[in-house]
């Protein structure tokens, strides 16, 4: 008995079939496979420069004698939180370490980066070459004038990472001002009991004694100008 042509063509073209949805279907594993794979390798860099910054508030609660409870209530913690930070379990809020830096009178580069800024004339930070420290998944900080000592303010490049409508809301307070300017997306700021959108190319300065925060909308990153004096 022979198969009809109809019949052998029909068979065919479910096999061309079956192997198209096949390759579509390798594709797609592959590219969530880098994905995931490039996330962990993210992730193990930000837990990394976490626990540096950890080891850098241990060497100057230690080196200055000063004790977890003064160093936590600098910090507006709990002593078991702070110890947590030291130990790079518990996130780190650029605000906390601002405190830190202007009681304790050392550089806000050194805690965040471990480097001391060395230049007093000018510094140059070109595109994309600042350097950072992320907050898990949140926020990245990019300094933009990390080598110039004795600076009177310190200028960073932020990137926040959109947030489910229903996730907490931490608010930071830290001494001195604050200037925001975004750049590109849309922000969520919430200063004290007020609450402003803002857009590209609008601008804040405000009293960062007050609390506040700033969130990504529209589920897209938002990148803004933050400079605090």
């Amino acid at each position: 008995m022979h198969n009809s042509p109809i019949g052998v063509y029909n068979f065919v073209y479910l096999i061309c079939k079956l192997l198209k949805k096949l390759s579509l279907f390798r594709r797609e594993f592959d590219f969530y496979f880098l994905l995931f794979a490039k996330n962990k390798v993210v992730y193990r860099i930000m837990e990394e420069a976490i626990k540096l910054i950890g080891e850098r508030l241990k060497g100057l609660r230690e080196s200055l004698d000063i004790s977890v409870e003064e160093m936590a209530e600098t910090c507006g913690v709990t002593d078991e939180k702070y110890l947590k930070m030291e130990a790079g379990e518990s996130d780190l809020s650029v605000s906390r370490l601002y405190k830190l830096s202007q009681k304790y009178g050392i550089a806000l580069d050194a805690l965040m980066f471990g480097e001391e800024p060395h230049m007093c004339s000018y510094f140059l930070t070109r595109r994309g070459k600042g350097m950072s420290v992320e907050r898990k998944y949140a926020y990245k900080y990019q300094s933009l004038a990390s080598g110039f000592s004795g600076r009177r303010a310190d200028p960073f490049l932020v990137t926040v990472e959109p947030k489910p409508e229903d996730a907490p809301v931490n608010m930071d307070i830290h001494p001195g001002q604050e200037f925001n300017m975004v750049w590109e997306g849309r922000m969520d700021l919430r200063l004290g009991d007020k609450r402003f959108v803002l857009e590209p190319g609008d601008c804040i300065y405000f009293d960062a004694n007050q609390p506040h925060c700033m969130r990504a909308l529209d589920n897209v990153p938002m990148r803004f100008l933050a400079i605090i004096f």
